[in-house]
């Protein structure tokens, strides 16, 4: 076996490493929306598109406080 097949065969298995490493960790986020506090991130991700001032709040918050 020359360095060229070893190369061939290490280049393959760390591409199928790398691709079920990633899609196994974008399966674990998906699964894991919520995090302990029980906030679901995924209502922040267009905070930086949508930062003009007219815009709507992410998240309202009203002045009532809670009971």
């Amino acid at each position: 076996m020359d360095i060229h097949t070893f190369s061939a065969y290490g280049y393959f298995f760390m591409l199928v490493f790398l691709v079920v490493g990633s899609y196994s960790y974008i399966y674990h986020l998906y699964k894991n929306r919520k995090d302990a506090s029980g906030v679901d991130y995924e209502h922040y991700s267009n905070m930086a598109l949508k930062d003009d001032i007219g815009d709507t709040p992410v998240k309202p918050i009203s002045d009532e406080k809670k009971k």
